[in-house]
């Protein structure tokens, strides 16, 4: 399993990579994945219509949400800026 870090103008960097069915290794990806969403990143799984061929990204949360069969986990900032909905 690979970790990809989705770097806009530069496309993937990779971050981490392991066997996630070998302990040690897994400890490594886990312990890599937790970093990457404290530093406030978003995690996805790309996934493939069978059906429609269709390509999109299952967002995950915890490392027990990737898929077993996983072969790459993709990382991105979230978007700046936003909108403050406190009044004042």
């Amino acid at each position: 399993m690979k970790f990809l870090r989705m770097v806009p103008g530069y496309g993937e960097t990779v971050i981490a990579e392991g066997d996630a069915r070998l302990d040690h290794e897994r400890e490594e990806l886990v312990a890599e994945f937790r970093r990457q969403l404290d530093a406030g990143m978003w995690a996805g799984v790309p996934i493939t219509d069978r059906l429609t061929g269709r390509r999109e990204a299952q967002l995950v949360t915890s490392f027990d949400e990737i898929p077993p069969a996983a072969e790459r986990v993709l990382f991105w900032p979230r978007a700046a800026g936003g909108c403050d909905l406190r009044m004042s």
